[in-house]
């Protein structure tokens, strides 16, 4: 008996066909084998078990005592295979699995919504989980694959994380109909100077960058509210308290109707919001199908809103 002997899924299914239907040609025209095939596929397992499996008439095999207690085995395996093989179709096919996506809120509020009811309609099978993390934890999130990607704009890229543009983006003012840079065609950096205007607080997400993008263009701003959320400083534009710097991403989406969304200029600083996955990690069928239909769905909004 060779100790060392592990049969191969092609004769084990070989041996349960043999046992199940008595003859070798059977076997064979169920396998699609030739009838030798499955001669030699036996003989190779008798060999190296040591036992004789069959017992040979003119007429058909005769399964032995071992065979009939390898039987159990042989099945179970194959079961085991056949149900690997089943999840593995599964998954790839998008009849099951799950995607976790880390987002910072302030994405979330406008980008998630559409993008999972579209995902949900096309592969109703697949669990979305949402881990809406700070600014700050984003990058943590991804680098320790507590998710399968990130959707956001990181302040610094590291070594080991790769990044696809989801979404152009650019830093603009927001402000009502009747402030006084409404009607200018362009509006600079140099022109927000004297004007009251409402950001986010020192040090969080975009304001070292507009701090440093209006130190570069020579512009003290007059900065009357900070605030924690973009939503909050979009309805005090809107209810007259100052214009509004932030991504035009969300002021588009976010903006009331009727509200003024003007790109700065001089210079136009970019924000683009990208997927961020770590280095030498492949995406799941259903991870790359849900940036497949965010791409898809985003890029629609993103030209509707530059028709307007």
């Amino acid at each position: 008996m060779n100790t060392s002997f592990m049969p191969t899924l092609r004769q084990l299914r070989a041996f349960v066909a043999v046992y199940q239907l008595g003859k070798l040609s059977a076997a064979a025209e169920q396998l699609f084998v030739t009838q030798s095939a499955i001669s030699v596929l036996i003989r190779q397992m008798e060999q190296a078990l040591g036992v004789r499996l069959f017992d040979r008439t003119t007429r058909s095999l005769q399964p032995t005592q071992a065979a009939r207690e390898a039987l159990v085995v042989a099945e179970r395996i194959l079961r085991d295979v056949e149900s690997l093989g089943s999840s593995f179709r599964d998954l790839s096919g998008l009849r099951r699995g799950r995607v976790c996506v880390a987002v910072t809120p302030t994405l979330a509020v406008f980008m998630m919504p559409p993008v999972i009811r579209r995902f949900a309609a096309l592969h109703p099978e697949i669990r979305v989980v949402v881990d809406d993390c700070a600014p700050d934890q984003f990058m943590s999130r991804v680098i320790g694959e507590h998710v399968d990607f990130g959707i956001g704009t990181p302040e610094k890229m590291l070594a080991d994380a790769d990044i696809r543009t989801l979404v152009h983006d650019q830093l603009s003012l927001v402000c009502r109909p009747d402030h006084v840079l409404a009607g200018q065609r362009v509006v600079r950096w140099a022109d927000l100077a004297g004007h009251p205007v409402i950001t986010v607080r020192p040090g969080y997400g975009i304001r070292p960058m507009i701090d440093a993008t209006a130190a570069g263009a020579g512009v003290s701003l007059n900065v009357v509210n900070e605030v924690s959320f973009l939503s909050t400083a979009l309805w005090m534009t809107a209810s007259g308290m100052g214009a509004s710097i932030m991504p035009s991403a969300f002021a588009i989406h976010g903006a009331e109707p009727g509200m003024v969304i003007k790109t700065l200029s001089q210079p136009r600083v970019s924000r683009d919001i990208s997927v961020v996955t770590k280095r030498g990690r492949s995406l799941s069928a259903a991870a790359s199908s849900f940036v497949e239909v965010m791409v898809a769905v985003l890029g629609k909004a993103g030209a509707r809103a530059q028709a307007k």
